[in-house]
């Protein structure tokens, strides 16, 4: 009898198992994961961005620091989860091809909640913000890429060598 249970037991367990791996990868679709090569080190980019007078953003690069320390995981933002007003910064290699990627909410238009007698989200315009990033350090980083998301598609406002 205690032969019957571990006989019938053993594959309904590997196959439930099966289920939940197949079930993670199909509800990862919308963001791809990369493993860079086992870096020690973190990359920082830290950015200004200024809205100038004609209305168009100028994106700074103000400091770009390396620390210890490891990330698990690069997970590369898929841009069309973006909304209009957000940039998308990439890490490109020595050829152009483009290592990782992440997107980061339009730093000169936050959303803030608002608490009061009830709770609310309200859009701040602001001249100038400050943002970051952060990448697994490689020496395959050679250049970054800042791009606007617009209604007509994404606009260049920053490219510069690391």
């Amino acid at each position: 009898m205690k032969n019957l249970i571990i006989f019938l037991a053993l594959p309904v367990y590997f196959i439930s198992n099966f289920l939940q791996v197949k079930d993670i990868k199909e509800s990862n679709k919308g963001a791809a994961i990369t493993n860079l090569t086992n870096s020690s080190k973190i990359f920082y980019l830290f950015f200004k961005v200024e809205k100038t007078n004609s209305g168009s953003e100028k994106v700074t690069l103000q400091e770009k620091k390396i620390v210890d320390g490891k990330l698990k995981s690069n997970l590369i933002s898929n841009e069309n989860n973006g909304e209009i007003g957000d940039f998308v910064v990439s890490i490109n290699d020595a050829n152009g091809k483009e290592i990782t990627r992440q997107v980061v909410e339009d730093p000169l238009n936050p959303t803030r909640e608002v608490y009061g007698e009830d709770i609310s989200r309200n859009k701040i315009s602001l001249k100038d913000a400050e943002f970051s990033v952060r990448y697994s350090h490689s020496e395959e980083n050679q250049t970054v890429k800042v791009e606007k998301i617009t209604k007509s598609g994404k606009q260049l406002v920053f490219t510069q060598r690391l």
